[in-house]
């Protein structure tokens, strides 16, 4: 480029046009596009193909990933509303233990006893079951054993007496029920010299 006068170059401008606007006559193909030999379009294809099959299997790891990650937030979710309700409810068992002392010394009457039942309705509604009866055969995953005994009326570990009632909410223990438990009187007592 020839050097201006105050010592910057001049633009250079090149008409790649196709056709020339002078005369409207088809132009002759540039020297430098000449020299290259195009590609074939085999060549092309298979490479747009590969391109192709790329980017088709980014697409498919990324939309795996997404519901990966959708699934992992909706169990999550789950999770912690699970942990939310059963803090809760753990929160309201010694108010349902005051429910039921008051029920059995007859103190349960009237409004009181409304608001009893419905406050057990609510949290039954929110899946809170109690457990834990005379009877059952014990089971240290949901029992406490508070007292122990040896009793002819028993033929395996039972809890003869429930002390405080277990709850809880779908197979998950809240609190274990609290129980006096009797094992058969011919099993033989554990003594200290089996310890040495």
């Amino acid at each position: 480029m020839p050097p201006r006068e105050n010592g910057h170059e001049e633009p250079v401008i090149r008409d790649n046009r196709k056709i020339d606007p002078e005369t409207g006559q088809v132009r002759d193909a540039p020297a430098a596009e000449q020299e290259a030999p195009a590609e074939a379009p085999e060549a092309q294809n298979g490479e747009l193909a590969a391109q192709l099959a790329e980017r088709t299997a980014d697409l498919q790891r990324l939309q795996a990933e997404y519901t990966n990650y959708r699934r992992r937030v909706e169990r999550d979710r789950v999770v912690v509303r699970e942990q939310a309700v059963a803090g809760a409810l753990t929160e309201l068992l010694p108010v349902l233990d005051d429910i039921g002392r008051a029920r059995e010394h007859g103190e349960l009457t009237g409004g009181f006893a409304k608001v009893a039942e419905a406050l057990e309705a609510a949290l039954t509604k929110l899946g809170l079951s109690p457990f834990g009866q005379k009877g059952d055969p014990f089971d240290p995953t949901v029992h406490e054993a508070l007292m122990h005994s040896y009793s002819t009326e028993v033929t395996e570990p039972t809890a003869i007496e429930v002390l405080q009632l277990g709850y809880r909410m779908g197979d998950r223990v809240l609190r274990p029920a609290r129980v006096a438990v009797a094992e058969p009187e011919d099993a033989p007592p554990a003594s200290d010299d089996d310890d040495n």
